[in-house]
């Protein structure tokens, strides 16, 4: 008996073709993983319009500061970059940067012990993880920002981003409070490094699900490093760092457990987009664990908590560790970590300001005496340190 057979179609044709992309190979126990990080063709488009908001903020509030800080006027024109006029930055012997002066942080609302204690300036904690301490800062911060935000608001979405980036800024923030200083520091690390603890809770958790995941844990580290060794320069707070990281770490198990990992492709992309349908529901199944939601959550409420009610009774924990001070900073010839009162004698004679320190002894000469007295007390630092 003759058995007819039909041509096949082409839409059965077409259909053979998608479901062998997307059928994973039996016996092949990488056929449903993905890479950590992703090749640009192979992302996910998606808007990153948060990552961009931010960097747009970030560099609005650094030209407002230097404009604030108006080194062409208020240190008479001893400035570096001196074309750029009203947004030139101070000297590099008072801010290695390419920054305004510590006055300005202050005014600006950085961290800084009398006005936290003495003036109960708390709004600080609000102000701090916005400022820069200066060019270089800016530029190695925002680079990071835009390598890890656009990874993970692609990957999360930017509403969940922007809980872990914004709570781990303030909770950094606050975490630097109990050991800060008479020396203004800024805590913009903190909300970034939320988001490295975020990238970093979210491989830990899923490390059975990606390939080359030792390759992105050395990413990870490399730019936690970095950023870590810039905090021993002036005016950068370390302490901020390792409270957002704690923060983004625990929020990360408790917010990103359900990653947005894929959208429909279309036929002709195939091997391209490497996640189907039988991933997609193991994932959901994988990330499904309330227990360990439920745990973070606490751990990381524990920890506001803590450090909220810290920061309002005054805790200074300094007093307790001499050693906690190396952690922020590492003392050069350009500066001191001790934190010392300065006080300076000052005389003026011929157009010039000859500041004593009362401490140690030491004095310098300026060309210049109309200054304002947070200038005079800028330089009497300096002077001393």
């Amino acid at each position: 008996m003759e058995v007819t057979t039909e041509p096949k179609t082409q839409i059965d044709e077409a259909s053979h073709r998608n479901l062998s992309f997307s059928t994973p190979i039996a016996g092949d126990p990488s056929s449903d993983k993905l890479p950590f990080f992703r090749h640009r063709s192979r992302q996910i488009k998606r808007d990153t319009w948060l990552v961009s908001v931010l960097v747009l903020l970030q560099i609005v509030v650094f030209a407002v500061t230097m404009g604030v800080n108006d080194c062409s006027r208020n240190s008479n024109g001893h400035c570096a970059a001196k074309l750029l006029g009203r947004f030139s930055f101070q000297p590099l012997s008072e801010n290695p940067m390419l920054g305004p002066s510590a006055s300005t942080f202050e005014h600006m609302g950085g961290l800084y012990w009398n006005a936290l204690v003495e003036k109960h300036e708390i709004w600080r904690v609000l102000t701090s993880p916005w400022l820069h301490s200066g060019l270089f800062h800016l530029l190695i911060n925002l680079g990071s920002l835009i390598f890890v935000g656009i990874f993970m608001e692609q990957r999360y979405g930017p509403f969940r981003i922007a809980v872990i980036y914004f709570l781990s800024g303030i909770v950094g923030s606050l975490f630097a409070v109990l050991f800060v200083r008479n020396i203004p520091s800024i805590c913009s690390g903190a909300a970034f490094f939320g988001l490295i603890g975020a990238m970093l809770s979210a491989l830990a958790r899923n490390w059975n699900l990606y390939t080359s995941k030792v390759s992105a844990l050395v990413i990870i580290i490399t730019i936690s490093t970095v950023n870590f060794l810039i905090g021993f320069l002036p005016y950068i707070d370390n302490f901020a760092n390792i409270g957002g990281f704690i923060s983004g770490f625990l929020l990360g198990f408790v917010l990103l457990f359900t990653p947005q990992l894929r959208q429909d492709p279309p036929p002709h992309k195939g091997k391209l987009f490497e996640d189907d349908m039988r991933s997609s529901t193991r994932l959901k199944e994988m990330f499904d664990r309330p227990v360990l939601r439920i745990v973070c959550l606490v751990l990381f409420c524990g920890i506001l908590a803590g450090v909220l009610i810290a920061a309002c009774w005054g805790v200074n924990l300094n007093r307790h560790c001499n050693w906690c001070r190396y952690v922020d900073c590492v003392p050069t010839r350009k500066w001191s970590c001790s934190d010392m009162t300065t006080s300076c004698e000052e005389m003026v004679s011929d157009a010039q300001l000859t500041l004593t320190c009362m401490a140690n002894g030491k004095f310098r000469i300026f060309p210049y005496t109309n200054i304002s007295q947070a200038r005079t007390q800028d330089l009497c630092t300096l002077v001393c340190t």
